[in-house]
């Protein structure tokens, strides 16, 4: 099994931990707080997602690609060199976004709040929220550091390892805070908010004790390696920093595209649905698309979160090393990994979209959310394609692209946002972000395509194979909600929709794997022989 396929799993293993317990814990979260907390708390962790990724300006995973870089050349010195000033420069970039965020917080929410008379939320709540979340500032973008220094060395498990933490941690803070201030104190939804987003602070000190902890045991490794090299390239510091930052800038965008698009939500969303009257509906509809829904579809994603960190220094290195036929196997491998296992994962979650978010969240408005949420599912295929692509171009040193697909996207959505909130209601948001989405994808082939000649012959025909077990799929799924029909009420009962949705994915799921490994397209994609389903579906 390949470097990429192993890194891959690790990390795609430990984000979809991260993200599946992200999911988990916003049910007693929902039932807690609510839509209008669920909106609240979004209100603030979106422009907090944006300051993370410019405080950071790329720079964790440019240090894994210029460590893997020059690793491969036999500098080690360089890539610790770089390493040190990386962490300094992130800890004033830190301190700056943090009073960025803090002080220019009141003026955000008077932007995402125009009539505080017709709903829940008051400018003050947000900027509450806003300030304490942006405390987080202060160590998040030195620790991105460590992790990105580790991939540099093909090492998945620090990240694997401080991310699951991080996440637990955070979690148990927001539930434990929650529950006190609503429950033993009957406190304010905003005072619990508040809390809940100061929990990134809490999750984020976590992590920092986990990656001390792997460096104190592999220092010693690192420095022997520095020691025993034969050259060095000894590069001047401005050097070292003007070769970072052509690699950073353009890393910034895998991290902040998604925030990007919420935040023109979060400036268009409430006036657009207000100008349609439609205001009644906005805090729920706003709350699946941007938070109770995106939890859900973001899962999928997880498998291009961890195969992008995984790719770039494998590609980095074969791009370096000018292998163009293993630079073409490892590219058809990364997208063919995204295709085989995303696109059955979003088709179903838009099939049992109403009980999937029923189950999860409650049967209130189940007609607005469980709508909503099978629209929106789709999505998750384009943010998967869009993560792994930009990677793609970042590893074979076409990462300046990435800004010309990116600023295409957000203009496509800035452009036509309101426009389709108006035609299509709250749908619309959904449309304008795939559109957006869509836009910087293709354009991202495109330059891929180009760049290195690329052929997309085998994985277009690898991608029709998945879709037509897809729809197979698919037809599964429609059966078993027919057949459940006549004797649960799914759409009213919550406890029916457990059921179904269990039921569903166990079906569904079971037929789409058993086409993919008799046909052999599992193997053929990974690699090698997946040996849970050779127990499972042996002759």
């Amino acid at each position: 099994m390949s470097n990429i396929v192993k890194g891959t799993m690790l990390l795609t293993a430990a984000t979809f931990l991260s993200k599946f317990l992200g999911m988990i814990y916003v049910i007693p979260f929902h039932g807690l707080v609510g839509e209008t907390g669920g909106t609240l708390f979004q209100f603030a962790y979106t422009p907090y997602n944006i300051l993370i990724s410019i405080s950071t300006i790329g720079v964790p995973l440019a240090v894994s690609k210029f460590v893997s870089k020059y690793n491969a050349l036999g500098d080690y010195e360089t890539g610790m060199r770089m390493f040190k000033a990386g962490m300094m420069l992130m800890a004033v970039t830190g301190f700056i976004a943090f009073l960025a965020l803090f002080f220019s917080a009141g003026l955000l929410a008077d932007q995402m709040i125009t009539n505080e008379e017709t709903g829940h939320i008051s400018t003050a709540d947000v900027t509450l929220v806003i300030r304490m979340v942006s405390v987080a500032l202060l160590i998040i973008p030195a620790m991105s550091i460590v992790r990105g220094f580790f991939q540099g060395y093909e090492s998945m498990g620090p990240t694997a390892v401080s991310q699951v933490v991080e996440q637990i941690v955070r979690i148990s803070f927001i539930l434990i805070a929650t529950f006190i201030i609503k429950v033993l104190l009957d406190g304010e939804t905003v005072t619990a908010i508040g809390f809940s987003t100061f929990a990134a602070f809490v999750g984020a000190l976590a992590s920092c004790i986990v990656l001390w902890v792997y460096w104190r045991r592999r220092k010693r490794h690192i420095y022997t390696q520095i020691n025993q090299q034969q050259y060095t390239y000894d590069l001047p510091m401005k050097s070292l920093f003007v070769e970072l930052f052509q690699y950073a800038g353009p890393f910034v965008l895998i991290g902040v595209a998604t925030p990007l698009y919420q935040l023109v939500d979060q400036f268009t969303f409430e006036r657009a649905m207000t100008a349609i009257g439609k205001k009644d509906i906005f805090e729920t509809a706003y709350a699946v698309i941007n938070f109770y829904g995106h939890k859900l579809i973001i899962i999928p994603v997880t498998i291009a979160t961890g195969l992008s960190m995984a790719i770039i220094p494998a590609l980095t290195k074969t791009f370096t090393q000018n292998n163009q036929s293993m630079l073409n196997q490892q590219i058809h491998q990364a997208l063919q990994i995204v295709l085989v296992l995303v696109v059955p994962a979003v088709a179903g979650l838009s099939m049992l979209s109403d009980v999937a978010y029923g189950s999860l969240y409650g049967m209130d408005n189940i007609n607005i959310t469980g709508t909503l949420l099978g629209w929106y599912a789709p999505a998750g295929l384009l943010f998967a394609m869009f993560t792994v692509t930009a990677s793609i171009l970042q590893g074979i040193n076409e990462q300046r692209f990435a800004l010309i697909s990116l600023s295409g996207g957000l203009l496509m959505k800035v452009l036509f946002n309101i426009q389709l909130i108006h035609v299509f209601g709250a749908k619309g948001s959904i449309f304008g972000t795939m559109l957006a989405v869509g836009t910087a994808v293709a354009l991202n082939l495109w330059r891929i395509r180009k760049a290195i000649q690329f052929p997309y012959k085998q994985t277009i025909k690898r991608f029709l194979l998945i879709g037509i077990f897809t729809v197979i799929m698919c037809v599964s799924i429609w059966i078993v909600k027919a057949v459940s029909g006549h004797f649960l009420a799914y759409e009213a009962d919550r406890l029916s929709a457990v059921l179904v949705l269990i039921a569903g994915v166990g079906i569904g799921g079971g037929v789409y794997l058993w086409f993919s490994y008799q046909s052999t397209l599992l193997e053929r994609v990974l690699g090698d022989r997946v040996k849970i389903l050779d127990r499972l579906f042996r002759k």
